[in-house]
């Protein structure tokens, strides 16, 4: 009866018809099944990606009708800063589907558009305050903090307040802020300083515990990028070149605070910090205003009323609220000059990887081919090599020192401007530069090579595996990562590392016109800072960005007032345009007190060790990477937070 009803209906589709029945197709009715069940997956997937489809449709219509056009017009008002997250020399492409998955876009704030805001709002009538929101600031290296406090100090000078707030200052925002003529704390917040270093991760234990042998083929007794991979501490020679390094900064950093503020007891702040809190009852804030580092306790209502004194209050609004120009709508009103001769900027900004990568990320193929096109379209006079970059792989570097050569081939002038970081890979794309500008707190150097091979044969010893076959030459399935290396493999791969190290140290002699004996002395893989670096003769100048491009115009014979930057980087897609419509100036992400910011420092340490474990893996090539280079920038890549977010999920916390 069962079939009976079943042939009185009509099918479904046609794959629904049994054809094991008499008087139909053989086949079987199991396979049949099998049939029906792939017709109905396949129907399923269709569904699915029509309803993707029309969800990235109506998402990216949204953000189009929301985006802010740069057209919009400017009233008087404050500019208002409000830098919640790092500042960086080229902001990663905003993913077309971060909003729509549910998650937060993060903010990355470009150094050079930052530094041309400010300076536009100097002399600008509207601008009548000038406001950092520094509640959720990401960080930013030492040269980046340094650039965008000279342009804060200028609009001072311009006769204009400046007004920041935060729930508490990390050393980085302070840095800023302390070129503010007024600085407010929340009174339930307040600052402590730590300076920089601090921990790093070592995995040697929970590498010999896994039964991993960890091969390493390097060169440079500072090159410490792979000493958490051999070791459970840190080196004395490593150990000795991070507290030069880190005690040179911090007094750059001490420095710049006490010029910006000479009445403040800064010294008594860091040395003995207890006192000043206990002193003041456990109440952090309150010790800070004592002492001069900040000058007004305050909520953010209470600062928004402030503002509102000087720039003016937006009628119907809550209380707290002032007259405000957004960033983005002033950086789009205030773009970058087009007019004269075009001098190329080629930006190589974050890890240097092989292959193509969108903005943020230094991609050997990618980056070159900007350049070659550039030179082959757009008329360039002179060439900025602009580096902020903690290095990466070899191979992508030498590809990208290759089309700088392509230009001075064509007799153009080149020029390097290091930024916040130049180091390893980063020096190494550096090398072919005329002249080489940076600043006292640029992190460069980290002359020397690496390569890390892991292998597991105690890994599966401990669970009874073993690995046999035949072998008809001595390297035959080397590098085998089941059965481990043999001393012939390793010999040769050392023999390489040394053979890249020489190299290495032949190009920046070349350059910086050294023998490569005492190219070598200063180099075995330690960092330096600008200051230190200009002085063994690594770096020639200091200067930004702007002196850079002003020093290439006049070895091109031009008017630096007469030419414009061509910068020479992939530009972002439609979809990612429009995704950055979804940006806004609301208060989604807020700071918080000394504790938040404690909890949110390690766990950016953490994402980036995460993800410098993951690019390790990815890496699949000779390493000119640098590891303090880490602790002294920004909070981490937006992938790295994504990874530790995976792991956290995966472990279930």
């Amino acid at each position: 009866m069962t079939d009976a009803r079943a042939d009185a209906l009509p099918p479904a589709s046609p794959l629904d018809q049994d054809f094991s029945r008499p008087g139909r197709k053989p086949g079987g009715r199991s396979g049949w099944r099998l049939v029906r069940g792939a017709w109905r997956l396949l129907v399923g997937i269709k569904d699915f990606l029509v309803l993707a489809a029309m969800l990235l449709f109506f998402g990216l219509i949204f953000a189009a009708l929301n985006a802010r056009p740069g057209t919009k017009a400017i009233t008087d008002g404050a500019l208002l800063l409000k830098l919640d997250g790092p500042i960086v020399e080229q902001p990663e492409t905003i993913a077309p589907l971060a909003m729509l998955s549910g998650g937060s876009v993060p903010h990355q704030y470009r150094l050079r558009d930052l530094v041309r805001a400010i300076d536009a709002a100097k002399d600008d009538g509207r601008v009548k305050v000038l406001v950092l929101d520094l509640d959720a600031f990401g960080g930013a290296y030492p040269a980046a903090l340094q650039e965008v406090g000279n342009a804060i100090q200028r609009f001072r000078k311009g006769g204009k307040p400046v007004l920041a707030y935060a729930t508490a200052y990390t050393d980085g925002a302070y840095r800023l802020a302390a070129n503010a003529s007024e600085i407010w704390v929340n009174p339930l917040g307040g600052t402590l300083f730590t300076g920089p270093g601090g921990n790093q991760l070592y995995y040697k234990g929970l590498i010999d515990k896994l039964g991993v042998t960890t091969h390493v083929y390097r060169v440079g007794k500072f090159k410490s990028f792979v000493e958490p991979y051999i070791r459970a501490d840190q080196s004395p020679d490593a150990r000795a070149a991070s507290q030069a390094l880190y005690g040179t900064l911090f007094a750059q950093w001490r420095e710049s605070v006490a010029q910006a503020r000479p009445k403040a007891q800064l010294d008594s702040f860091l040395t003995q910090p207890d006192r000043a809190v206990l002193a003041s009852n456990g109440n952090i804030a309150d010790a800070n205003l004592k002492a001069g580092l900040v000058d007004k306790l305050g909520d953010k209502l209470a600062f928004g009323k402030r503002v509102a004194e000087i720039a003016g209050a937006e009628a119907n609004k809550p209380a707290g609220s002032f007259r405000t120009i957004s960033y983005a709508a002033w950086v789009k009103a205030n773009p970058l000059p087009t007019k004269g001769d075009a001098i190329g900027v080629l930006t190589i900004a974050g890890n240097i990887v092989d292959g193509e990568a969108g903005p943020g990320t230094a991609a050997g193929e990618t980056v070159s081919k900007a350049l070659l096109d550039g030179l082959a379209e757009k008329k360039l006079k002179a060439l900025v090599v602009r580096v902020d970059s903690p290095g990466g792989s070899v191979l992508a570097s030498e590809q990208i020192r290759q089309a700088i050569l392509e230009a001075k081939r064509q007799k153009l002038p080149v020029i390097v401007s290091m930024g916040g970081l130049a180091a390893s890979g980063g020096y190494w794309v550096s090398t072919p530069a005329d002249l080489i500008f940076a600043e006292p707190g640029t992190i460069t150097g980290s002359i020397g090579i690496f390569g890390i091979i892991p292998t597991f044969e105690n890994t599966l010893a401990k669970i009874g595996v073993t690995t046999d076959g035949v072998k008809t030459t001595p390297l035959t399935g080397q590098p085998d990562v089941l059965s481990g290396t043999t001393p012939m493999l390793d010999t040769i791969l050392q023999a390489g590392i040394e053979n890249g190290y020489r190299q290495f140290l032949s190009r920046v002699a070349e350059a910086r016109h050294m023998t490569p004996e005492k190219v070598d002395t200063i180099a075995q893989g330690r960092v330096w800072d600008g200051g230190t670096a200009r002085q063994i003769g690594l770096v020639d100048r200091f200067g930004t960005l702007s002196d850079a491009i002003a020093e290439a115009a006049r070895r091109a014979k031009l008017d630096p007032a007469k030419v414009h930057a061509e910068y020479l980087e992939k530009k972002p897609g439609f979809a990612a345009m429009l995704a950055e419509g979804f940006d806004s100036d609301d208060d989604s992400q807020q700071g918080g007190d000394v504790f938040a910011i404690a909890a949110a420092e390690r766990r950016a340490i953490a994402a980036r060790a995460l993800g410098d474990v993951a690019r390790l893996a990815r890496g699949g090539s000779v390493q000119a990477r640098c590891l303090e280079c880490g602790a002294l920038g920004p909070v981490g890549t937006s992938s790295d937070e994504r990874l530790l977010d995976l792991l956290i999920a995966k472990l279930g916390y």
